[in-house]
């Protein structure tokens, strides 16, 4: 991850290689120089109750390997399965493209922008799912589900229990 620029507002945390880093009273920006650095914005991190998505399950992932909760090794293929899953599902240019970076990005190890990828496709997931609201009239519940598409507990990541996305094609 060398030449990484991070803007921080004041206050802000940012989780440095398992280590949380707070701004101070200013804006700042930091150069991180250190390569396959693993770094999250707390404010962008996704809660273990807001996993409820295939999207968001997926970058919840990503972001287990960048806090240092997930081996890279057992996350890779995890990783690498819910991407193929999205694909089938997302096939519009701009979905495939960020699947595509998405995908280089975890064969490249570098978990940081495969999240940010992946977070690019978390605004197109919301309108697909209100838009199926509107169809069938009826709030989706919690748990994202629909009947091609079902959740599976995957392995356990160091105590995190993350949920796989299953889809029966």
């Amino acid at each position: 991850m060398s030449g990484l620029v991070l803007k921080l507002g004041p206050k802000e945390r940012v989780l440095i290689n398992g280590a949380v880093i707070e701004n101070g009273d200013r804006r700042s920006r930091l150069s991180v120089i250190t390569p396959n650095a693993n770094i999250l914005r707390l404010r962008d991190a996704i809660h273990p109750e807001e996993v409820n998505t295939p999207v968001r399950r997926i970058c919840y992932i990503a972001q287990l390997v960048l806090s240092g909760d997930a081996e890279p090794d057992d996350a890779r293929l995890q990783l690498i399965r819910g991407i193929e899953q999205l694909s089938q599902v997302l096939t519009d240019n701009d979905s495939r493209v960020l699947l595509s970076d998405a995908t280089e990005a975890v064969q490249d190890n570098q978990f940081y922008q495969s999240l940010k990828a992946l977070r690019g496709l978390l605004p197109r997931e919301d309108r697909l799912l209100a838009a199926a609201r509107t169809v069938s009239g009826a709030p989706l519940p919690h748990t994202f589900e629909l009947s091609d598409v079902r959740f599976m507990p995957f392995i356990d990541l160091k105590g995190v229990s993350p949920w796989e996305l299953q889809t029966s094609f």
